[in-house]
């Protein structure tokens, strides 16, 4: 059998521990302590990079003898499977498949699609990476495990990333996970900030006592020292050169050359050794370095095929090239790279086409079909459909970038224009949607030279519009070509919605900054798109509908398609689209409608469908969302938690912190933290609003300083940042504003500022009819009651929150009521809604509003109960996510499953919470989370 790594089923290793390695004592205890730290039971981490040949292998086959006593797993990467999505995976799992069925469905499922195991589920990367977690730490729960990695620069990308989503995540699962790289040109970019051991050159003490135990003979110290000197004491290298040299030049009898045979020289030192093999072991070598390395039965029917004997591999067993049965190898990755670039481009089309007819066509179409491409000169459509037939099949497996570079190859191989500018364009919409936008770029580019039809024009448009996005222009997205394009007669209606979604939610996040068009010839343009009216209506057409009412008709006949609207959210199972989720613009319907049951709901629905398929993206956006939704319900140890969450997708995705401050400004601002607050306002003014042209983001600065303002009694301040948005009426956050705007212009004197925006909200709480809005209504009309009737219409305001989510508008009602018992000389009456409006205040941590309460319970001869902090709350990010779960009654398995964790870990940071918050369990962890910590 040939492999071309250790076979990868675990083991239990059997032999001594270790002798440390000459020179590379360093290295051998930072292995032990990894080793000792896994028996412990905890988990570790370490990755291994250098040169080729420095010894990285060595050390691995060290830190195998270091767990002789623990179950150990190992991978090594396989240049030629390096563009084949979930390879290297699939090699390290194989032995634990039997266990899958342990699995949630979800990762399970996306498994199978990683493996070509199962059809119609994609292999989402971040489902895979929770399902191998959970896998592994199942396997270690009997004994623990250490995975060995070698050549991870070899490794597909997905492997890759698999492995550090899993690196970043190990705490206490009893797993130590060793990966080994070459430094040059760079390590994978996913293992960076992984805890990193840079492999140097044997010192020369060390490589001397190497070179004397590998030469045939004596050695000079001279020669040796020049030896080491232009090898830096590359253990690989020194092997290599005492077989070059002779026995004469070792001992110094003859002159050396003047370049010794290095580096570059050592890949020709291995074509040498695989040129004198016979041709039959040559093309056997060829083949092995083509074909699936755990795929033997590919590498004999490709050798019957092409006619080799079964005898093509003993020479090379002989010469050292590969590893003795019953499982050749080759003995070093450097000699299958040599043999694979070293070989005449024909031979190589020619294995490939050998491989291509061994592969069966049902079981592995898009390796077949991979393979059949790399065995094609020139152009040749039959070979480019089969690719595009395949590439379905691809993404199950790989994901978009598996789709992308299958269209893409794909394209290469097309003869016509208009068939290859259409296979362009769908490789940078699937370069887009992995979150390549460069790749992206380039295949746009280069689909502009060829034909289009009027779908591909308009397809070209909205990837264009998503370049920029991503590119941060959303200003720039909408363009009249845009939508041209999305109007053409004989476009599909499913395009033509998602394209004038997609400009329609670029103009209202960008309203004013729109570039080239307005908000309004954007709603017309969507309200002239075919299917309108038309039953049933896609999620799509119903929220173009509802916001293009809003923009052109107004709020009230916007109403009923609002509403559609939202319970389509609720359900509707493909809740992404284009550039942009659902999530992040389907809840300004609710928002709209003051609606935080819904709001909260659709979110929910959001998330779960994000979590169940790793869609980080639209995962972070409704985690952003939800933490809104319990600042408003007054949980700011939820929003924290939420945040933070949402922080840890975005290092996942890549935007890491990119705004974080602006997007929290209004859990700050109800916290009363001025700087902070200020900071985050002047980020989403100069970046946000200034820069990318997101005026809903400027506009949700405002709202939340008018809330600090209010907050610090500041009511000129609050009614100078809420007036622009009364003007500028901006759909999901202009009701919103409205009772703020009120209670400022009340406060300060501005009674027709006031009157003017509580008309505004008199029309639209009545026709919205929710207890949020219903609430925030009767409240704002006892501000403007001079009489004795503000009581009656403030107990009614009281009584629609009470039924709503909104903890801190009910709060701020009882706040009013009792100002303004206390002013009316009812002191009694006003203690009692001061002091719930304090206390509540207190227990949210709304420092600047529970100040205000105290000092007017002070003017009624009381005081108020002081705001106490538990003691040692140094909660981590990711443990304030637990303990914030953990609270609501989440199981570990439940919490695991939302934090992308195995639930060990849960355990371990649960058991570091309890003692940080110094309680016994989890009944008590609400209470200790209570107060936020000064």
């Amino acid at each position: 059998m040939i492999t071309r790594s250790s076979p990868p089923e675990a083991r239990r290793a059997t032999g001594p521990r270790s002798v440390p390695l000459p020179g590379r004592q360093e290295q051998c205890l930072a292995i032990d302590e990894l080793t000792d730290s896994v028996r412990a039971g905890r988990s570790a981490v370490l990755v291994l990079v250098g040169e080729a040949g420095i010894g990285k292998t060595r050390l691995l086959e060290y830190a195998a003898g270091a767990a002789a006593d623990l179950r150990i797993a190992q991978v090594a990467g396989w240049e030629p499977e390096a563009r084949l999505a979930y390879a290297a995976l699939h090699r390290l799992l194989r032995p634990y498949l039997d266990r899958t069925a342990r699995l949630p469905s979800p990762q399970r499922d996306a498994l199978a699609a990683a493996f070509g195991l199962a059809a119609g589920v994609r292999a989402d990367r971040f489902l895979v990476g929770l399902a191998t977690l959970t896998l592994l730490a199942d396997v270690a729960c009997g004994l623990p495990l250490v995975c060995l990695v070698d050549d991870a620069h070899w490794l597909d990308r997905e492997t890759v990333a698999v492995l550090a989503f899993i690196a970043r995540r190990l705490r206490a699962e009893r797993i130590g996970l060793m990966i080994a790289a070459r430094d040059e040109p760079v390590p994978p970019p996913a293992l960076d900030g992984l805890p990193r051991l840079p492999i140097a050159g044997l010192p020369d003490r060390a490589a001397r006592e190497l070179l004397a135990l590998a030469a045939p003979g004596r050695i000079a110290p001279l020669v040796a020292g020049r030896m080491i000197a232009e090898t830096r004491g590359n253990p690989l290298a020194l092997i290599e050169l005492t077989g070059q040299l002779s026995a004469d030049q070792l001992a110094g009898g003859a002159s050396l050359p003047d370049r010794l045979p290095l580096s570059q020289g050592m890949r020709a030192h291995f074509l040498r050794r695989v040129r004198i093999m016979p041709a039959t072991t040559r093309s056997l070598l060829l083949i092995a370095a083509v074909a699936p390395a755990d795929d033997i039965a590919v590498i004999w029917r490709t050798a019957a095929l092409l006619g080799l004997p079964d005898d093509a591999p003993d020479p090379a067993v002989a010469a050292g090239i590969l590893t003795a049965a019953p499982a050749f190898a080759f003995r070093h990755p450097l000699i299958a790279s040599a043999v694979y670039s070293g070989a005449p481009a024909a031979q190589r089309r020619r294995v490939h086409a050998g491989v291509a007819e061994a592969t069966d066509r049902d079981a592995d179409p898009d390796r077949r079909a991979w393979h059949l491409a790399e065995a094609t000169a020139g152009l040749d459509e039959d070979v480019a459909a089969e690719l595009e037939r395949a590439s379905p099949r691809a993404r199950a497996r790989g994901g978009y970038p598996m789709l992308a570079r299958f269209l893409s190859r794909a394209a290469e191989l097309t003869p016509h224009p208009q068939r290859r500018a259409g296979r362009l364009l769908g490789a940078a919409q699937a370069h887009l949607a992995a979150g390549d936008p460069v790749a992206a770029g380039r295949r746009l580019e280069q689909a502009a030279s060829g034909p289009h039809t009027p779908a591909m024009r308009a397809a070209a448009q909205q990837t264009r519009a998503a370049l920029a996005w991503f590119g941060g222009e959303v200003a720039t997205v909408v363009s009249a070509m845009m939508l041209e394009a999305a109007t053409e007669p004989d476009l599909p209606a499913q395009l033509s919605h998602g394209i004038l979604f997609d400009a329609l939610t670029a103009a209202m996040l960008s309203r004013q900054h729109t570039a080239g068009t307005t908000i309004a010839d954007v709603a017309r343009a969507a309200r002239r798109a075919p299917g309108r009216g038309q039953a049933p209506a896609s999620t799509t057409r119903l929220l173009l509908d509802a916001f293009a009412t809003r923009v052109l008709d107004g709020f009230t006949p916007a109403v009923p398609h609002l509403r559609a609207a939202m319970v389509a959210l609720r359900t509707d199972r493909e809740l992404a689209h284009g550039a942009i989720p659902f999530a992040a613009i389907g809840n300004w319907a609710a928002q709209e409608l003051l609606d935080d049951e819904a709001h909260e709901a659709i979110l929910r629905h959001a998330a779960s469908l994000a979590r169940e398929r790793g869609a980080l993206h639209a995962l972070e956006t409704a985690l952003h969302g939800l933490a809104s939704c319990a600042t408003w319900a007054g949980d700011f140890a939820r929003a924290d938690a939420l945040y933070a969450e949402a922080a840890d997708v975005g290092t996942i995705t890549g935007t890491g912190d990119d705004g974080s401050a602006a997007r929290q400004i209004e859990l700050l601002a109800w916290r009363g933290r001025e700087a902070p607050v200020r900071a985050a306002a002047d980020c989403a003014f100069n970046d946000w609003e200034a820069r990318r042209g997101l005026a809903v983001v400027g506009n949700h600065a405002r709202n939340a300083l008018a809330i600090l303002e209010l907050g610090h009694g500041r009511y000129q301040q609050a009614l100078a940042w809420t007036l622009p948005g009364f003007h500028d009426d901006v759909i999901g956050q202009g009701n919103r504003m409205l009772p703020n705007l009120i209670e400022a212009a009340v406060r300060a004197g501005d009674r027709p500022s006031a009157q003017a925006a509580l008309a505004r909200l008199a029309e639209r709480a009545s026709a919205s009819g929710t207890a949020w809005a219903l609430g925030v209504l009767a409240r704002s009309r006892a501000l403007l009651t001079d009489d004795d009737g503000a009581h009656a219409r403030y107990c009614e305001a009281t009584e629609a929150l009470a039924g709503s989510r909104m903890a801190t508008e009910l709060a701020r009602t009882h706040l009013l009521h009792g100002e303004w018992l206390r002013r009316r000389k009812r002191r009694t009456e006003a203690r009692t809604h001061l002091r719930i409006a304090h206390d509540a205040f207190t227990d949210m941590g709304a420092t600047a509003f529970a100040e205000r309460a105290r000092v007017e319970l002070l003017a009624t001869g009381q005081h108020g109960r002081p705001r106490t902090v538990p003691a040692g709350h140094d909660l981590t990010s990711q443990e304030t996510r637990v303990a914030a779960l953990a609270a609501t009654g989440a199981t570990n398995t439940e919490i695991a499953t939302q934090l992308f964790v195995t639930a060990s870990t849960v355990e371990y940071h649960l058991n570091k919470i309890f003692r940080k918050l110094d309680i016994t369990s989890r009944r008590q962890l609400a209470r200790a989370l209570a107060a936020p910590p000064d």
